[in-house]
């Protein structure tokens, strides 16, 4: 049985949402994400796996280096389980708002 980590955990570290947003500019190897941070290279790396466990990152071998690149399959998977809910929340923030503008108007 393969178990994978869940991906939402995995977003919600912040190195790990900084690693999601450097690499989505463009392909980087380990070493050029670590050197963006304060964390040792070890703790950076671990990060890294947990990523590409989610398959949130995917890697490239090019030579003797490897890449990380954003996955967008992957990404587009969180923001389809996000949307309904965000909808949701823009409709009561919208609910709220109109109903503080007609208190407010009756003043």
């Amino acid at each position: 049985m393969d178990l994978r980590r869940d991906v939402f955990q995995a977003i919600a570290d912040p190195t790990r949402r900084a690693i999601i947003t450097l690499v989505a500019i463009h392909a980087m190897t380990p070493g050029a994400i670590a050197e963006n941070f304060d964390s040792s290279r070890q703790t950076i790396s671990r990060h890294i796996q947990i990523l590409t466990e989610c398959e949130i990152l995917e890697q490239k071998q090019s030579g003797r280096e490897i890449y990380y690149h954003l996955n967008p399959q992957k990404m587009k998977e969180i923001a389809d389980f996000i949307e309904p809910f965000r909808k949701m929340w823009d409709d009561r923030f919208n609910k709220l708002e109109a109903i503080m503008k007609k208190y407010k108007s009756k003043k």
